[in-house]
């Protein structure tokens, strides 16, 4: 069984190599500064086309989160239970990702920082609670 690996865009590309070198990325608004992830072609707030990637502190806040105790793809049997969570960036980008010590108790506006892990040769964004 193959493990679900995300498939690149020339627009996510940028995002994937810098997690590569050890740095979370994301998108910032040229026109309004909005900030977002994941990675698209236009502002989803002014639906502007020029924006830069800046890269972020690592630091933010859990928002919410799921427990999962069935795997709905065999890749993922091994894991259970594991955790999905949607986070808050400092710089206000919010993306979906897993914490590494739930453990230490999950709660909602708990302080997270980003551990970049390897998972089938691919460097993803996952967070501790602090």
């Amino acid at each position: 069984m193959s493990f679900p690996l995300p498939e690149p865009t020339p627009i996510s590309q940028p995002y994937w190599d810098a997690l590569k070198h050890g740095r979370l990325t994301f998108q910032r608004c040229r026109k309004c500064a909005h900030a977002w992830l994941p990675a698209r072609a236009e502002c989803p707030n002014c639906l502007a086309a020029e924006w830069d990637w800046t890269e972020a502190s690592g630091k933010g806040r859990v928002v919410s989160w799921v427990i999962y105790h069935h795997a709905y793809h065999e890749a993922f049997r091994d894991k259970l239970p594991y955790n999905v969570a949607l986070v808050e960036l400092d710089e206000g980008p919010r993306l979906i990702t897993n914490i590494v010590n739930p453990e230490a108790g999950l709660k909602a506006e708990r302080p997270v920082t980003v551990k970049i892990e390897d998972e089938h040769g691919v460097a993803l964004a996952r967070f501790a609670l602090v």
